[in-house]
């Protein structure tokens, strides 16, 4: 049985259906928590749990024996045998209320307790080696961000639900069978036969569409939402350049998916509802219809009939589980499968991404920066911005790269540090904490100033007044009393002009003293005289500079220029003679030989 999906995009993974496939992901994401580190508070706490259920199952099988007892005291009336059975009611229920209680609470301490565990294992996994960044640059996966925030809450809370139900109803299906088969037999073959024919219909009927259904929901709204989120995010662009129109079409298409999807999930849901309702509704009536001949006759008393109702429906319940929450069901397991692709990709012994099968630029560890006959290519594309390039820097030089705007110069800063590595060659390069990266636009976290200028350390060894000497040397001299103070905490990226982020940036060159430092562009914002003396401290610093830069006052803090053509052809040379204006091809032929290397020492 199958339903039509809207807009379905043939790349992305398709939920696995109740079927042994969506049992092996389930077994996959689950098994590292209980047989890792945290398997012994796991698995006393499940057992604690198990306690609680095999005492809530004997009082509630106590508790329908004197029900009976009430209605066969009524019907004979026996005062002396009613109100005792009342007085036995109000003493199982002392214990069933407290039980109960406090096994949802344990159920909910378990599923938090899972959630933070397998939550910090995937956070683990996405921030290692930069995978957010692999994963946010390709389409190997959508919204990974949500995938973590909520979907892990959704199969840690379900999971141990579902677990729960299941080990509940075995628990029911044992107790009330053997009151029920004491009574009648016939109940017994019944019960068996109506169940397995309600359970037969849900899953043929409604298991793949629900759980397909369910999985694009998700994912339509997790679309949605983030076009929201990117909305806020570009707020001051989109003001700049009126453009809500545009922006509210693009907000209505992602709407209008998930509108469209849910209205196709609520129909087929509504099937599904009759059927449960139906279902479950005639085992009001049909555990009576069977046994009226025996309390007509006189064989049974009018309690027996009553006992043998709860017990029907008791063992009904449990044998009809998956009709009973398969609504439910199928959103966990459309959760399950976004949960084993973000497991794919992300955790240890993760499969490669599409990006990682093409040919790679090898990474070298090495006291400086070398690149040896470097080819580089867009990821997932056969377009070359850069061929054969090699060049060493030594301590102290400063190499300014420029080019045409798309030329690859950006693309080549990116390959330096290891975020782009499709191509060919081998980059050397230091230890990671020797280099320092400086955007255009420098990211701010939230956070108090003295976060800003240490990040991206969490704590560093500098009093306030080095702090604040820092502040003084990028220019910044009063941001701290304008502000409140170090731990003032404010929206840094608002209340900062670009300029000034750009500034507080070189703080933390300053703060981290790096051997090398890379700029893209990230004097852009600033006036020829900060940017002059923010460069010159740099170079006094003896730090090795890679900048990209547009502006000729920049040559001076150099001593090569390479330049990009953009059509894979390159050139070095001295800072001293270059002409910023001058076009590649009056420059002469592009040396991109394997065996050409540009070294040049400051």
């Amino acid at each position: 049985m199958t339903t039509h999906i809207p807009d379905e995009d043939p790349t992305q993974p398709k939920p696995a259906p109740l079927s042994l496939a969506a049992w092996k992901h389930f077994v996959n994401v689950a098994r590292p928590y209980w047989l890792g580190d945290e398997k012994g508070r796991a698995w006393t706490l499940l057992l604690l749990l198990i306690v609680l259920m095999l005492v809530d199952t004997k009082l509630a099988v106590m508790l329908n024996n004197q029900t009976g007892e009430l209605t066969s005291a009524l019907a004979g009336k026996d005062a002396g045998r009613f109100w005792a059975s009342v007085r036995a009611c109000l003493f199982i229920l002392a214990f069933a209320v407290p039980t109960y209680a406090f096994y949802y609470y344990m159920r909910d301490v378990f599923a938090n307790q899972w959630r933070r565990w397998l939550t910090g294992r995937f956070l683990d996994g996405y921030l290692q080696d930069r995978k957010y960044y692999a994963l946010g640059a390709g389409n190997e996966i959508d919204n990974p961000d949500q995938r973590i925030s909520e979907d892990i809450n959704t199969f840690t809370g379900r999971s141990i639900n579902f677990l729960l139900i299941f080990l509940g109803s075995a628990m029911q299906l044992v107790a009330f069978s053997t009151v029920l088969w004491s009574i009648s037999h016939l109940l017994v073959a019944v019960l068996v036969a109506y169940a397995v024919m309600g359970n037969i219909v849900a899953l043929y009927f409604f298991g793949s569409p629900l759980i397909q259904l369910n999985f694009w929901q998700l994912r339509r709204e997790a679309d949605f939402r983030f076009s929201l989120m990117r909305l806020r995010e570009n707020a001051e662009s989109i003001a700049f350049y009126r453009g809500e129109a545009q922006e509210r079409t693009h907000i209505d298409s992602r709407f209008d998916k998930v509108i469209r999807n849910f209205a196709r999930l609520i129909r087929k849901q509504r099937a599904l509802n009759f059927f449960q309702r139906t279902f479950s509704q005639l085992t009001v009536v049909l555990p009576y219809v069977l046994l009226a001949g025996g309390v007509l006759s006189g064989e049974l008393e009018v309690g027996a009939a009553t006992r043998a109702a709860g017990a029907f429906t008791a063992v009904l319940g449990a044998v009809g589980v998956i009709v009973d929450n398969f609504e439910s069901l199928s959103r966990f397991v459309a959760g399950i499968g976004r949960l084993q692709a973000l497991s794919n990709l992300v955790l240890p012994g993760a499969q490669p991404a599409a990006e990682d099968r093409h040919p790679r630029i090898a990474m070298r560890p090495g006291t400086h920066f070398a690149l040896e006959a470097v080819t580089l290519h867009p990821p997932q594309s056969d377009r070359v911005l850069i061929k054969e390039l090699s060049l060493v820097l030594k301590p102290g030089d400063a190499l300014l790269i420029t080019g045409a705007s798309g030329c690859g110069k950006s693309s080549l800063l990116r390959a330096i540090a290891g975020l782009w590595r499709t191509g060919s060659g081998t980059i050397q390069h230091p230890p990671l904490e020797d280099v320092f990266f400086l955007p255009q636009q420098p990211y701010l976290q939230p956070g108090t100033l003295r976060s800003q200028l240490i990040y991206p350390s969490v704590h560093r060894d500098l009093s306030d007044e080095q702090l604040l000497d820092i502040l003084q040397q990028v220019h910044l001299p009063a941001l701290a009393d304008r502000v409140g103070g170090l731990d003032a905490v404010h929206d840094w990226s608002k209340l900062l002009s670009v300029g000034e982020q750009q500034r507080l940036a070189f703080g933390r060159v300053l703060v981290h003293a790096p051997r090398i430092v890379i700029l893209d562009e990230a004097t852009s914002a600033l006036d020829s005289a900060n940017e002059t003396a923010l460069y010159a401290r740099l170079r006094a610093s003896g730090a090795t500079l890679v900048s990209i830069a547009h502006r000729e006052a920049v040559l001076r803090h150099h001593t090569h220029v390479l330049k990009l053509a953009g059509d894979g052809s390159w050139e070095v040379s001295e800072a001293g003679g270059f002409e910023f204006d001058q076009p590649v091809a009056d420059a002469g032929p592009a040396p991109v030989r394997p065996a050409a290397v540009a070294t040049f020492v400051g």
